[in-house]
C-alpha cells in the first residue's frame, strides 16, 4: 500500500451491478478516491452474495483510461476534446437545419441494452423521442428480444407482463435457445442460476436443455439433447399437439381467464411429433416424453431465450413457450412461470386498488403496425421499427431518408446485421451524434461525441429488471463518487437534446428547470386537483429521484403519500440500501388483476400467430443446410465495449469458432487454425475470417462464434481490444432476414460455408 494511503480510512459503499440482468449487489472498499476491491454483498436480499466476474471489472471500467470524460468533435476527420458548450453550440448548429431541410423522419435514433441498466436513460430518453417527433426509432430489442414483448402483449395486453420461472418452487425446468449458468438470465433476472438450480436438483427437480451446443447450463442439466438451429418451433408445436391428443391440457383455475382454446387445438393438428421430428432433430418419442413430463409433474415451467427469439419463428417459439405453460396448468402457479410483481415503473402493478375478486383486469391491450418502415414496410412493434432496416433507412433517397442520426449506449456496427454496410451508412450521413463512454466501431463516426459518468458516479434503481425478477425486491445504490466538474448525468444530457431537437436553440437550457415543468405538466395530466399535493410532497427532488419516489409511493407496495403507513417511500428504500434493500417476498399470482387485454382475458390464440402458422408448415418439407452458424455467451462478454476492461479481457481467447471433430475432419480443418467463414446475403457474399477451437460439444452442422467482436477498425479508442479483436459475426448476416411478426433479426442458424484460410 502506497504510504499516502496507509492512514487514510476505508469506507464500504453497496452497489447493485448494472452490467449484465442479473442485478447483483456489490460491497466496494473505497479509499483515497479509488476503488480497492468488490465483492458480492452477502446481505443483498435478492443475490445474497453472488459475483460474476464482470461485477469485479467495475473498477476497471471506471478506471479505463479510453473511457471518454469529456465531449469530442469531429474536426477535420479526427476526434478532438471540447467543453460542453462547444459541443451543445455545434448540436444546435446543425441538428435543427437536417430537420428544417428535410423533415421530423429525417433524424433518427439508436438506442442499446445498456440503457436498460441506466435509470435516467430509461426515464428520459422517452422525452428525447416524443421532442423529435420521428417515426425512425429503432433500439437493441429487435436483436434480441422483441418476440418475448409481442407475445406478452397479445396475450396478457401489456409488452412487459412477462412470465418467469420461479425457480425456487420448480421441479421440472425445460431451458431452450438459454444459457443462465453463464447470462443468470435473459429477460429472467436470476442471479446465481447454478446454486438455484442444483437446489432444485437436491429437493430432487429435473433440469433439461435443449440447444445446439453442449452450452454451461446444458452440462449442469440431468438431460441435454441437440437440436436443429431454426428447428425449435417445430418441437415447440409438437409438444403442443402431444397435450391435445393425448388430453393432457389442464387449464386449472385459469380456465374461467382464457379464450381461444379451440382455435389452439385446431391450429396444432398438422403438427405431430412424428411429423415435425426430422425438422428439428429430436426424436417424436423424445417430443412426446417431454410434454408428457411437462404436464403430469406437479410445479414445472418452461423457460426460453436468445436462440429462440432470434430466428425466422421468433415470434411463434415465443408464444408457443407461453401456451406450453399456460395448456399444463403452471402458468402464474407457484413453481410454474409467474409475473413479477415490481415495486416501481411497472404498468401492470397500477396505483389503484387490484380488481377485485372475480373482476378481470381489462384494458386496451397493445396496438401493432401503427405505421411501417419506409423502403420495407416492416410494421412497428412497440413504436420501433427492426434495426435491420437501418442501413436501407438511411441509403434510399426520398422523403424521410435518414440524414441524421443519435445514437444512445449502442454500438450496432458490431451488434446488428451487416455492420459493415451500416458503417458505410453512417459514414454518409449528414450529422451524426453519439451518447457514449467509448470512441467505439459505431461512435467514430459522429460528428459529436457526449460522455455519461462513470456508473460509480450515479445513482442505480433498476427500472425493468424488477419486472422479471425471480423474486420481489427494492434496491438503491447511491453514487460512490461525485461526477466531474461540469459532466451533466445522463437525464440532462437527454433533456437538452430534446430542447434542441424541438426547436429550443437560441439559449443554453437549463436542464433542472426543463425538468420541473415537464414534471409539473405531467402531474396536471395525471393527477388534476391531486396536482399540488403531489408537487408539493416531491419538492426539493429532480430528475430520477423524483420520478422514482412518485413511481414506489404509487405503486403497489407504496405509501400512496401517507394513505398507506408504513408503505415505500424513496426514502424507506434508501434507507435499506447498506442493508441489502427490502425483500417483498416469492411471487405470487396475479391473474386476473394483471390482464390488460380488451376481453379481459388471455388471449391464447392471437390472430398474428394463427396466420404464421402455415408458414412454419410450408417449411417443414424444406431440406436443412449442411453448415449453420450460432452465436454464444461468455461470462466475460456480454457488451463489446466489455472487451475493454483487463479483468474481462485477459486469459485465453475466446472469439474462437467452435466446429465439432466430425465437421473439421470432413473439412480439413485444424484445431487452432484459422478458417474463412462465407455466407450468401442479400448484399452479396460476405466472409470472415476466425480461429478454430474443435469442441464435441457442439452438434454436428453448427459452428458457433461469439458476438461483439471485430476490434479492428480504424478511428476507435479501445485499446485493449485492438490487440485481439477477433471477427466480427454479423458480418455474415443478412438484415434482410426477420421474424415477419416481431422484426427480430436472424442471427441463429444461418447456412455458412468453412475452408481452412490456406485452401482459401
Amino acid at each position: 500500500m502506497d504510504s499516502s494511503t496507509a492512514d487514510t480510512p476505508i469506507t464500504l459503499h453497496h452497489r447493485i451491478c448494472p452490467l449484465c440482468e442479473a442485478c447483483c449487489g456489490l460491497t466496494l472498499k473505497v479509499q483515497s478516491g479509488r476503488v480497492i476491491s468488490i465483492r458480492g454483498h452477502e446481505e443483498d436480499v435478492f443475490s445474497a452474495g453472488y459475483i460474476c466476474p464482470k461485477g469485479v471489472a467495475l473498477k476497471d471500467l471506471h478506471e479505463d483510461p479510453d473511457r471518454l470524460r469529456t465531449p469530442l468533435i469531429k474536426r477535420d476527420g479526427r476526434h478532438v476534446e471540447s467543453t460542453w458548450d462547444e459541443a451543445w453550440a455545434e448540436i444546435a448548429r446543425r441538428l435543427p437545419a437536417v430537420q428544417a431541410a428535410h423533415g421530423r423522419d429525417a433524424v433518427g435514433l439508436v438506442a442499446g441494452n445498456p440503457s436498460s441498466h441506466k435509470i435516467g436513460l430509461m426515464l428520459y430518453l422517452g422525452r428525447l423521442i416524443k421532442a423529435l417527433g420521428s417515426r425512425q426509432i429503432f433500439t437493441a430489442a429487435t436483436l434480441d428480444q422483441m418476440p418475448r414483448h409481442l407475445s406478452s402483449g397479445l396475450l396478457f395486453g401489456q409488452w412487459m407482463s412477462v412470465p418467469v420461472p420461479d425457480i425456487e418452487r420448480c421441479d421440472f425446468l425445460l431451458v431452450l435457445g438459454a444459457n443462465p449458468v453463464v447470462s443468470n438470465g435473459s429477460m429472467w433476472t436470476v442471479p446465481d442460476f447454478k446454486g438455484k438450480a442444483r437446489a432444485l436438483q437436491a429437493r430432487g427437480g429435473q433440469l433439461v436443455v435443449i440447444d445446439p451446443r453442449r452450452t454451461e447450463t446444458a452440462a449442469l442439466a440431468d438431460a441435454h439433447h441437440f437440436i436443429r438451429p431454426g428447428g425449435d418451433v417445430f418441437l415447440l408445436l409438437g409438444m403442443v399437439h402431444t397435450l391435445f391428443a393425448e388430453e393432457l391440457v389442464r387449464l386449472g383455475r385459469l380456465a374461467d381467464w382464457t379464450q381461444g382454446l379451440e382455435q389452439v387445438r385446431e391450429a396444432v393438428q398438422p403438427f405431430a411429433p412424428e411429423l415435425v421430428a426430422q425438422r428439428c432433430g429430436l426424436a417424436a418419442d423424445t417430443i412426446r416424453h417431454l410434454a408428457r413430463t411437462l404436464a403430469q409433474t406437479p410445479r414445472a415451467s418452461v423457460y426460453a431465450r436468445i436462440g429462440t427469439c432470434t430466428q425466422h419463428y421468433g415470434a411463434l417459439n415465443t408464444w408457443l413457450v407461453d401456451l406450453l405453460n399456460l395448456l399444463t396448468g403452471h402458468l402464474d402457479e407457484p413453481g410454474g412461470a409467474m409475473f413479477p410483481k415490481a415495486a416501481a415503473f411497472a404498468v401492470n402493478t397500477g396505483h389503484l386498488p387490484a380488481a377485485q375478486p372475480g373482476q378481470g383486469g381489462k384494458g386496451r391491450g397493445v396496438a401493432l403496425g401503427r405505421f411501417s418502415s419506409r423502403v420495407s414496410a416492416a410494421p412497428e412493434v412497440m413504436g420501433e421499427l427492426p434495426i435491420g432496416c437501418l442501413a436501407e433507412e438511411m441509403e434510399t433517397p426520398g422523403t424521410g431518408q435518414i440524414k441524421a442520426l443519435i445514437t444512445v449506449a449502442t454500438n450496432p456496427v458490431l451488434s446488428a446485421p451487416n455492420g459493415p454496410r451500416l458503417s458505410a451508412a453512417f459514414a454518409e450521413l449528414d450529422f451524426m451524434v453519439s451518447m457514449d463512454i467509448y470512441l467505439n466501431e459505431t461512435s467514430r463516426h459522429a460528428d459529436v461525441i457526449l460522455p455519461a459518468p462513470s456508473p460509480l458516479e450515479d445513482l442505480h434503481y433498476d427500472v425493468p429488471y424488477p419486472q422479471l425478477s425471480w423474486r420481489n425486491h427494492a434496491r438503491y445504490s447511491p453514487p460512490v463518487f461525485a461526477p466531474a466538474a461540469g459532466q451533466p448525468m445522463e437525464w440532462e444530457t437527454l433533456l437538452r437534446l430534446a430542447a434542441i431537437a424541438s426547436g429550443q436553440t437560441t439559449a443554453p437550457v437549463d436542464a433542472g428547470e426543463m425538468d420541473d415543468q415537464l414534471f409539473s405538466q405531467d402531474m396536471q395530466r395525471r393527477f388534476g386537483e391531486l396536482a399540488p399535493a403531489v408537487l408539493a410532497a416531491t419538492a426539493g427532488l429532480r430528475g430520477p429521484d423524483r420520478l422514482l419516489e412518485l413511481a414506489l409511493r404509487t405503486g403497489p407496495y407504496g405509501d400512496l403519500f401517507g394513505q398507506r403507513p408504513g408503505g415505500l417511500t424513496l426514502a424507506s428504500v434508501k434507507a435499506r440500501s447498506a442493508a441489502g434493500g427490502i425483500d417483498l417476498g416469492p411471487l405470487q399470482p396475479r391473474i386476473p388483476e394483471l390482464l390488460m387485454t380488451p376481453s379481459g382475458k388471455i388471449e391464447m390464440a392471437p390472430p398474428p400467430m394463427l396466420a404464421d402458422l402455415p408458414r412454419a408448415l410450408a417449411d417443414l418439407q424444406q431440406p436443412t443446410p449442411d453448415l449453420v452458424i450460432i452465436g454464444r455467451r461468455d461470462a466475460r462478454s456480454n457488451n463489446s465495449w466489455m472487451h475493454n476492461l483487463p479483468t474481462l479481457a485477459k486469459g485465453p481467447f475466446r472469439c474462437t469458432a467452435l466446429v465439432h471433430p466430425a465437421d473439421a475432419g470432413r473439412l480439413g480443418l485444424a484445431d487452432g487454425a484459422p478458417v474463412r467463414i462465407s455466407s450468401h446475403t442479400a448484399q452479396g457474399p460476405q466472409h470472415i475470417e476466425a480461429q478454430v477451437s474443435l469442441c464435441s460439444d457442439m452438434m454436428p452442422g453448427v459452428v458457433s462464434l461469439p458476438h461483439g467482436w471485430g476490434h479492428d477498425l480504424p478511428g476507435t479508442q479501445l485499446q485493449l481490444a485492438a490487440q485481439r479483436p477477433g471477427a466480427n459475426l454479423n458480418a455474415l448476416l443478412d438484415e434482410t432476414q426477420r421474424d415477419p411478426l416481431s422484426g427480430t433479426a436472424v442471427l441463429s442458424g444461418l447456412p455458412i460455408e468453412m475452408v481452412a484460410v490456406s485452401a482459401a
